[in-house]
């Protein structure tokens, strides 16, 4: 017959001993014969602890432990919310890493609290003083509270803690706050027609890889990570079009810590699959581009590997410093591709086609830019009649 005191016993021993394995310091017995260890400690980093037994020292360790686990600090239901996602799929490693810097970013302090101590109040002071902290712009706010979001609903579904964040979330008084435009001036997000020649110039008298994905980029409007994950096997119809398929993605590598950079078989949206038309009279990069690089998978390679997006953006701010220009990201140049689309008055649908969007309306609102100087401006507002001199 089986002895259930006996099972019940054999079972809390095996509970013990889980719990005992997640200690993170020795237990051992000093010169004295009493039983030692360290405790971690918030304020001393630890704090030792003696008993006259092991098995004295063993209850103090599992006592602790057990709180530990029970009431988890938040930056561990963070870890456990992002990693968990991480592994069923629901996020890629670059959202992961992302997720991991904006928490890193507001968190650091606010973060060492028992998750089981902290107050709806306290949450929202928190996320309230991080607008003026940081100078958010509401789409920060915004990233902000999805974040904080998602984790606490894992909290909430662990039964770590009694309230909604959606209740928090909806007793912030958005009238009051004044977010960040943080806005940069049209001249600083498009280049002008006179910068573009400068570019291209430039490019062409120092004909590499990157300077010609550079021109590729401002002649088609494709976005940097799409550039540099092409292959010879997406250009089309001799040259006269390329398929985006997909791009690159950039996370931290868990073992070694260090930034790593992978290729996507997906663009970043489902409108970003497209066939993105070269003019005829840029056909010849592509073609000078097979001459540099005949025999490699990817079309971006050197020295054996295939080059990054980092590259390109440094290689774009090396010739705008080169040529005398106020230095731009790429970003600028995929806005003043659609800005031009836009200004020749080109269909709409061939518009958001070559930019990947789902509508025009994200073309006209995003990628629309004045890209004229200030004399060009002076010259259009001096030809109005109405502006002449009577």
């Amino acid at each position: 017959m089986i002895n259930i005191n006996d099972v019940q016993n054999s079972m809390e021993a095996m509970k013990r001993k889980e719990i005992l394995e997640k200690h993170p310091y020795k237990i051992w017995k000093g010169k004295d014969g009493k039983w030692y260890t360290y405790l971690p400690d918030d304020k001393k980093g630890r704090v030792l602890k003696k008993k006259s037994t092991r098995e004295a020292i063993e209850k103090d360790v599992i006592a602790y432990l057990k709180t530990e686990l029970e009431n988890p600090t938040i930056t561990e239901v963070f870890n456990e919310w992002n990693d968990r996602r991480l592994e069923l799929k629901k996020i890629s490693s670059a959202t992961h890493l992302r997720n991991k810097q904006l928490y890193n970013r507001h968190y650091e302090e606010f973060g060492k609290h028992r998750i089981k101590n902290i107050t709806t109040r306290e949450v929202c002071d928190f996320l309230e003083e991080q607008i003026p902290k940081f100078q958010l712009s509401a789409k920060g706010f915004s990233n902000l509270k999805t974040l904080t979001k998602g984790f606490l609903k894992r909290a909430k579904r662990l039964e770590l803690i009694d309230f909604r964040i959606e209740e928090i979330l909806a007793e912030i008084d958005y009238s009051e706050i004044e977010f960040n435009k943080n806005r940069k001036p049209e001249s600083l997000q498009v280049f002008t027609d006179s910068e573009m020649d400068r570019i291209f110039e430039y490019a062409r008298y120092n004909m590499d890889i990157e300077n010609l994905g550079i021109i590729l980029m401002f002649v088609t409007g494709m976005r940097v990570g799409e550039l540099v994950t092409l292959k010879w096997g997406d250009v089309g119809d001799g040259g006269s079009y390329v398929s985006i398929r997909r791009t690159e993605t950039r996370y931290r590598d868990k073992e070694s810590g260090k930034l790593t950079y992978s290729v996507k078989d997906s663009p970043k949206t489902e409108a970003g699959i497209r066939d993105v038309v070269i003019p005829k009279d840029y056909l010849w990069v592509l073609a000078r581009m097979k001459r540099i690089n005949p025999f490699t998978e990817f079309i971006f390679e050197k020295n054996g590997e295939r080059l990054h997006t980092e590259q390109i953006r440094k290689r774009l701010y090396r010739i705008c410093r080169n040529i005398d220009i106020k230095q731009r990201g790429t970003h600028a140049i995929r806005k003043t591709y659609g800005s031009i689309l836009l200004d020749n008055n080109i269909d709409q649908k061939l518009i958001i086609g070559q930019m990947g969007h789902t509508d025009i309306a994200t073309t006209e609102t995003f990628y629309h830019k004045n890209r004229r100087t200030n004399e060009e401006k002076s010259d259009i507002l001096s030809g109005i009649p109405q502006l002449k001199v009577l």
